[in-house]
């Protein structure tokens, strides 16, 4: 299970949305309580690849982030990236490229603008299960 408090999603929503027609992503880390990974921050990244199909996170921020995380206690869960244009859920290539068994793989559909869809999935050798999600008011 994954909790995500409002004021992240959206800002993850916003990111998504203000980097239309491309894909956004960034990173998730926080605290586990009882077996539930509660969020704390969800890190905005560039995508340098600026293409509506995949993305790459700068490694420049990326270490950024995790040097963050540490600072304040907090275990890096995962990633997210947005679809613009198609459903919440892994596409080959997320599926080829996921390599932490453990992670959580959020990934935020656009298909719809006015109608986003976010999930969170395991992927584990080419195995995608969807992982419970609940947005915190």
């Amino acid at each position: 299970m994954l909790q995500l408090k409002k004021k992240e999603y959206d800002s993850m929503l916003k990111h998504a949305l203000d980097n239309l027609p491309n894909e956004v992503c960034g990173l998730i880390g926080g605290t586990v309580e009882n077996d539930i990974k509660i969020v704390k921050e969800a890190y905005l990244l560039r995508n340098i690849d600026e293409s509506n199909e995949h993305f790459s996170m700068d490694p420049k921020e990326q270490l950024a982030v995790v040097k963050d995380l540490r600072l304040k206690g907090y275990s890096l869960f995962g990633n997210f990236h947005s679809h613009p244009e198609t459903p919440s859920r892994p596409s080959e290539e997320d599926i080829r490229l996921a390599h932490d068994p453990n992670a959580s793989y959020l990934i935020l559909s656009l298909q719809i603008p006015e109608h986003p869809v976010l999930k969170a999935f395991h992927i584990s050798g080419g195995a995608v299960t969807e992982e419970p999600i609940e947005i915190l008011s």
